[in-house]
């Protein structure tokens, strides 16, 4: 189990060629936090976020239904507050363990993720991404063209439900958020930490909705509260989506796949308008971020901007990403995620 929760970052296999072996030297080199930045960056997430929960509560309170736009940009910011945790996961943000631990265990209760238990789930994602062998925990389900078209009817229908965006993104992270995480599915023999993680987790999230129930009322949690978290589930759920479903992924089995290519070539850089890359925490540099994972979310774009030609590698704009919810198979054979209807049009040919 230890090998599989190995984050890998300072693993070089022996049969990777030099270029991987150097990039991954290359990038490590910008693993050292800054904990001045690190508690700035947590401020001024942290605070923004509370500030507009608490406006779109007001606008709730005195009937000035225009003000529950603010539910937006809470969301925007509880979705910056899960990078924050995300990198605490990966012992990147304050390079101190125990500070990463509880700063993540902490923000799990704002963002509904029992810290712990998605750590080690998160771990297993980045040890085994783009491998067809391995898929399965912390991955969105992918399938090769030549395991669908083996399915029966009904699990056909079943798998064409579970990639339609309304499910995925619609009732994904009300699944996903308020109830797969309130146990932990897939680690319920996995000792106890899993579970010590997901039910402190659960605890906290009853308290601080009683607080706020107690404080501000039932109807303004569920108006203001529950679409802030729902909201920032669906631009998470996006987000990961995009870093992995895009047409020129990386997929393959061992031996042939490699961890650091399978890094920089089956993670995305989502190239976003500046604004959007801030409110993201820069996860959208998901190639970078997959070949060393230990580099602070705001230090990445200064890989970027040191190497520049890592840009154009994976390289999807805010609207090519759109055409991506489309493609839900792997074509073995062309290498490259393909759509139902071209899935379709190849068996016909």
């Amino acid at each position: 189990m230890s090998a599989a929760l190995d984050y890998r970052d300072d693993q070089v296999l022996e049969d990777e060629t030099p270029d991987a072996k150097a990039w991954l030297k290359i990038v490590n080199a910008y693993r050292k936090p800054n904990l001045t930045r690190s508690s700035f960056e947590l401020g001024v997430t942290l605070v923004p976020f509370v500030l507009f929960w608490l406006g779109a509560w007001a606008s709730f309170e005195y009937a000035f239904w225009p003000g529950l736009i603010l539910v937006v940009p809470a969301a925007a910011f509880l979705l910056r507050l899960f990078i924050i945790q995300h990198d605490c996961g990966h012992g990147s943000f304050f390079a101190r363990r125990s500070v990463d631990d509880w700063t993540g265990r902490l923000l799990g209760v704002l963002t509904y993720t029992p810290y712990d238990y998605w750590r080690r789930a998160h771990a297993e994602h980045h040890a085994s991404a783009g491998n067809l062998e391995e898929r399965g925990i912390g991955d969105i389900t992918t399938l090769t063209v030549s395991e669908y078209r083996a399915l029966p009817g009904w699990k056909k229908l079943g798998y064409r439900l579970y990639r339609n965006p309304v499910v995925l993104f619609g009732i994904g992270p009300i699944w996903v958020f308020l109830l797969k995480q309130r146990l932990p599915f897939g680690m319920m023999k996995d000792g106890a930490l899993p579970w010590v993680s997901t039910m402190a987790t659960n605890a906290g999230m009853i308290a601080v909705a009683a607080l706020m129930i107690w404080l501000a009322g039932l109807d303004a949690f569920l108006i203001v509260h529950l679409p802030i978290v729902l909201l920032a589930g669906a631009l998470g759920i996006w987000l990961f989506y995009v870093q992995h479903q895009f047409e020129d992924t990386h997929w393959s089995a061992p031996p042939e796949w490699q961890f650091q290519h399978a890094a920089l070539h089956g993670a995305s850089h989502y190239d976003l308008p500046w604004g959007l890359r801030w409110l993201t925490g820069h996860i959208g540099v998901h190639h970078v971020h997959h070949l060393s994972s230990k580099i602070p979310f705001y230090r990445l774009p200064e890989v970027l901007r040191d190497h520049p030609e890592l840009k154009s590698i994976s390289r999807i704009t805010l609207m090519e990403s759109f055409a991506c919810v489309k493609l839900v198979l792997w074509d073995e054979a062309r290498g490259r995620l393909v759509s139902f209807r071209e899935a379709r049009r190849m068996a016909v040919a």
